[in-house]
């Protein structure tokens, strides 16, 4: 190997690296700001109001934009952990893409299952019954798992290692 091609793949892992970080850091704020202020002010909301409001996010999210960071935070962290694998910085990079699928798991088995029973209709006394309690915790676990992963991320990003690799 050239080091020209050394110094390219080099750049590409830390841009790579760097996109995951960005990703990661988006998806986590907007499971934190849900965590700190959209449920807290919606539990101030009588049933129909909170039950109309979670659906209508729930069908306004579902857009290129938001999926676009969403699968591409955890897909980035694949990456840029495939890419670290020689590198003194890949258990940073590891670690971080085991909370981000475990956020993405949670997302999956147990977020968007309530978000589904909530579209499906009913009483908005037992629809929300059934979904607020849980989802919100679920989206606390989620939120720190992320953040566990930036963080994780952004040591990454800032270890020398990072930058020699």
């Amino acid at each position: 190997m050239t080091q020209s091609s050394g110094s390219s793949r080099s750049v590409v892992s830390r841009l790579v690296l760097g996109a995951a970080t960005v990703a990661t850091g988006l998806i986590d704020g907007a499971f934190y700001v849900f965590a700190c202020a959209v449920m807290p002010g919606l539990a101030r909301s009588d049933d129909r109001v909170y039950v109309t409001v979670m659906r209508d996010i729930n069908e306004v999210i579902q857009n290129p934009v938001f999926f676009l960071s969403f699968l591409g935070a955890p897909a980035l962290t694949a990456v840029a952990a495939w890419q670290a694998r020689g590198s003194r910085h890949r258990r940073w990079v590891w670690a971080a893409l085991a909370a981000s699928a475990l956020a993405f798991l949670v997302t999956v088995v147990f977020n968007i299952p309530l978000n589904d029973d909530l579209a499906r209709g009913g009483d908005p006394g037992a629809l929300r019954d059934e979904f607020e309690d849980p989802w919100v915790a679920w989206n606390v676990v989620r939120a720190v798992l992320l953040t566990v992963a930036l963080g994780l991320l952004v040591k990454a990003t800032g270890s020398r290692a990072a930058r020699a690799d």
